[in-house]
């Protein structure tokens, strides 16, 4: 059992905030590797997953674990540093249609 408090990264987050985060995160191609439930590989949705996750307890604290091992990656600091680097990519790859003469 889980410790609650404060201290706890769990703690004042519903499982709904969780799956939706993992989501937007990972996509639900990712997320379906990485914890393989049908839930997340066939015809997956916020509400079906909720479902099966308050159901089934050894697949809701693998979700949990995700969550928590995932929250650093998760910061507004490291979704920052994400987009720039990605911005930064975008321009250097050269569009192919500018080395077209006229």
């Amino acid at each position: 059992m889980h410790a609650a408090g404060p201290k706890n990264p769990l703690h004042g987050i519903t499982l709904q905030k969780i799956v939706t985060q993992l989501v937007e995160h990972y996509g639900w191609e990712m997320l379906g590797r990485m914890i393989p439930i049908n839930c997340f590989n066939f015809h997956p949705s916020i509400k079906s997953s909720l479902t099966f996750l308050r159901r089934t307890p050894w697949a809701r604290a693998k979700v949990e674990a995700l969550y928590v091992d995932s929250l650093p990656d998760m910061t507004p600091e490291a979704k920052a540093a994400v987009a720039a680097a990605e911005a930064a990519e975008a321009a250097a790859v050269e569009d192919p249609r500018s080395d077209r003469s006229v």
